[in-house]
């Protein structure tokens, strides 16, 4: 980023956050990245993103929730949206309680998702049943809620 007043290079810094968080919730550490990826210095964005914090503009709560709102949406199971979460830097604790106050039906979900992909009727053969495991398992649903939506059918 340019050279100027630290001061200045901070306003910027956090105008440039706000313009991020206008448009979707960052946790803090992927929005510390999109502005070092800006150019900013990485003092200056940790500084920026704290301020954000403290100002309650930012929060990795809310991010989690509306991450995880999303991602059900999506057909995706909790251990695939924690490991997502995990990957953009939000802490386990904050993981744990945003899955948790979701409190959705993670085996309906699995059933749901799998009659979307392959229909209603049960796997035929162990090759399918198989390849329906594992897309539930791509999808990060956990060996309970698969064995679950592939034994289910609305014959």
């Amino acid at each position: 980023m340019a050279s100027g007043d630290a001061g200045d290079m901070l306003i910027e810094a956090r105008k440039k956050a706000m313009d991020y968080l206008a448009r979707r919730e960052y946790g803090c550490e992927e929005l510390i990245n999109k502005l070092l990826r800006a150019g900013f210095e990485p003092g200056v964005a940790d500084t920026a993103v704290a301020r954000l914090v403290g100002d309650r503009l930012q929060s990795d709560a809310r991010f989690v929730e509306a991450f995880i709102t999303s991602r059900i949406s999506q057909g995706k199971g909790p251990l695939r949206i924690r490991a997502d979460l995990h990957e953009r830097g939000i802490a386990d604790a904050e993981i744990t309680t945003g899955l948790e106050a979701t409190s959705h039906d993670w085996q309906a979900a699995a059933i749901e998702v799998r009659r979307k992909k392959f229909g209603a009727r049960r796997p035929v053969d162990f090759a399918d049943k198989a390849r329906q495991m594992r897309f539930l398992q791509s999808r990060g649903f956990d060996t309970d809620q698969i064995q679950a939506a592939v034994s289910a059918s609305s014959d």
